[in-house]
Parts: structure tokens; sequence; C-alpha cells
């Protein structure tokens, strides 16, 4: 089968002002795509915009909140004003967390399923219908918390299954429709300067540096999700240990959960 080719594609990539989503955006206009790049910051939206332009991309900027159904519809109403078509949604917008379940404040799961699972369908309903013209892809980007609940992420590693939720029930309903269906399981990435998490107590708080630690770089990671869109691939599971952790998962669970316990706190600290 021959690679998709995304040489004038039009690409919605949601949170894309910074790590995952700036380094797609990155490649798609490496490809020839013309992007449309999100976030909630306008300022810092702005600034990529510009590097991306410089690049010689063909990209425009939509500052949004996407937990708001209206401003959701409103990036896709944006999108189709300016380029009449999408042809490949990448869901990547979102926020992790950090706590032990007992010391969560109930917040967290609402912050949190507000922007993984809410904001994913309110910009997602509102796509599909321009993704079924265009034979297009609908990606979602998940995590390898989304395989197996890890300790400390209780709330994000729900969220992430749900994702796999709505994927599956997509591929059956649009089975006749011919979209492509993608989900990226990611491992622990590296991360840019300033970027948050929420607390247990449900207050926003920067993540540690973990330019020392042994983790994927943004670079490989929007790669791998530009294969599997190239390829139409549905699941994408990144890193080794992801890989391991799917197939275990599915033929061992009790294995992994002695693993777990033995391994929970060294977890804990590397995903800080």
């Amino acid at each position: 089968m021959n690679s998709y080719i995304l040489t004038d594609k039009i690409v919605l990539i949601t949170g894309s002002s910074r790590g995952i989503g700036k380094a797609t955006a990155k490649k798609m206009v490496m490809e020839g795509a013309r992007v449309v790049i999100h976030g909630r910051d306008p300022k810092r939206l702005r600034a990529v915009e510009e590097e991306l332009k410089a690049l010689g991309g063909t990209v425009v900027s939509f500052s949004c909140d996407i937990t708001n159904p209206d401003q959701a519809k409103d990036l896709i109403d944006y999108t189709i004003d300016i380029y009449g078509q999408l042809d490949i949604l990448i869901n990547n917008a979102g926020v992790s967390m950090r706590g032990a379940f007992k010391d969560l404040n109930p917040i967290v799961f609402k912050k949190v399923f507000d922007i993984n699972v809410l904001g994913v369908a309110n910009v997602s309903i509102n796509a599909l219908p321009y993704i079924k013209q265009s034979h297009g892809s609908l990606v979602f980007i998940s995590s390898v918390a989304g395989i197996r609940g890890l300790p400390g992420n209780s709330a994000y590693s729900s969220s992430k299954m749900a994702l796999k939720a709505i994927a599956e029930s997509l591929r059956i309903e649009e089975f006749k429709s011919k979209i492509h269906i993608g989900l990226i399981y990611v491992g622990i990435t590296e991360i840019e300067k300033g970027k948050k998490t929420i607390g247990s107590d449900g207050s926003e708080k920067y993540l540690k540096d973990r330019s020392k630690l042994k983790v994927q770089s943004l670079n490989s990671v929007a790669s791998s999700i530009i294969s599997n869109i190239k390829k139409r691939k549905y699941k994408s599971t990144l890193s080794i240990l992801g890989k391991l952790n799917a197939v275990i998962q599915l033929i061992a669970p009790k294995l992994v959960e002695f693993i777990l316990l033995r391994s929970q706190r060294r977890i804990i600290l590397r995903s800080e």
C-alpha cells in the first residue's frame, strides 16, 4: 500500500503551541501540509505561527478553549473558512496530573476530563463531517498510561483510556466512511520549560525537568504520529517500555500489577 501523501493536506493540531503538538506541526509543514495550530495562549501561539512561516510553511493559528463547545465549533468553522476543507485532525491538547487517589480533590478529575475527553469530543464531533468528506484522518494522542492505570495518575490514566473507547466506537460507526482512525500511545517524553500539570489539590504546578532522564524526544514522537497517518494505521505504541506494557498487559495482567507494585515509587518520580 502506498504511503498517504501529506502535501497540501489541511491539518488541524490542537494544543500545538508547544511540545508534541508544535513538533508535529513543524514536521507537517516540512511535508508540505497546510496547518492550523491551536492553543489557549494567543501570544505564544502567534510566535509559533511566525516560526513555522519562517520555515516556508502555510500556517494559520486560532486561540480558543476547546472545553467550551461553542469555541471548539468556532475552531473548526475557522479552519473551513480559511481552507475550505479538513483532511486531518490531531487531537493533541491535553493535561496531566499528579497525586495519589486518596489525596485528590475531586476537581482534579473534572479538570483533566474537561480537557482530555470533553475537549477532544467537542472538536472531533464538529470535525467529523469534513473528515468524512475527505476520507481523512482523525487521530487521538493517548499515553501508555491509557494502556494500564499508573500510580499517581488515576485521573490522567482514566482520561486516556477513554480515548481508546472513543476510537473503538468510531472505527465501527464510521467503517463505511473509509476514514482513518489513529490512536497513539505516547511514553514519557521530553518537555519544554514551563509546562504545567495539575496537583492533587487541583492547582497548577510546574513539571520537573526531564533532560537527565532517558525519555522520548519531541521529534521522535512527532515522526511516529506522522508515520501513523501516512500508513493509516490504527494503534501506534511508542517506546520499548510502552510496547512491552501493551503485550504483557494483554497476556499477563497480574505480572504487570506485580511490576508496578515493585516500581511504583520510581514510576512516580520519573513522571513528575
